[in-house]
């Protein structure tokens, strides 16, 4: 039986037994990782995290464009219904903000509704812009985004690029 002591409260022989397998190797290296081997896993997983993100950088503007396409039929519905209650759509002076509230420039509609609660602004933060008779697509008027350097220019998304 062993019989603790002060300074090993195993006893003696289990101190010697435990001293004894430090000393000849057979505790090592199961207690734990060295710190080589942590530090090698936390860089494979930094390298994995950097390559993630950067294959999800592209997938982020796909989705802001198709979230552009999705903003942009909607505002082509909502003039749609404004064109069909006043005989015509809003002219460019009006813009989109007449889906928002009543015109005060000429032509006042006569069935005037509020179609929209603002006029939306696409993921780049730029309201979307509308013209009347339309310069670029084949409908009567284009609906567009500036696209992400909020430039009017090729890359503009509108709705010239939304019929597919």
């Amino acid at each position: 039986m062993h019989r603790p002591t002060e300074t090993n409260p195993l006893g003696p022989e289990m101190g010697t037994i435990h001293a004894e397998m430090l000393r000849s190797g057979s505790l090592r290296g199961t207690a734990g990782f060295t710190l080589v081997e942590i530090v090698l896993v936390i860089t494979i997983i930094a390298v994995l995290g950097a390559a993630a993100i950067y294959k999800m950088k592209g997938t982020v503007d796909v989705a802001k464009e198709t979230r552009v396409e999705s903003d942009i039929k909607n505002v082509i519905t909502q003039i749609k219904v404004y064109e069909a209650r006043n005989l015509q759509p809003p002219t460019t002076e009006q813009g989109l903000s007449a889906l928002v509230k009543m015109p005060e420039i000429e032509p006042i509609p006569g069935k005037w509704t509020q179609l929209m609660e603002e006029v939306p602004k696409d993921p780049w933060n730029h309201e979307l812009r509308y013209v009347y008779p339309a310069r670029r697509s084949q409908s009567d008027y284009d609906v567009f985004s500036l696209g992400k350097d909020g430039v009017e220019s090729t890359d503009d998304i509108g709705n010239w690029k939304v019929a597919k």
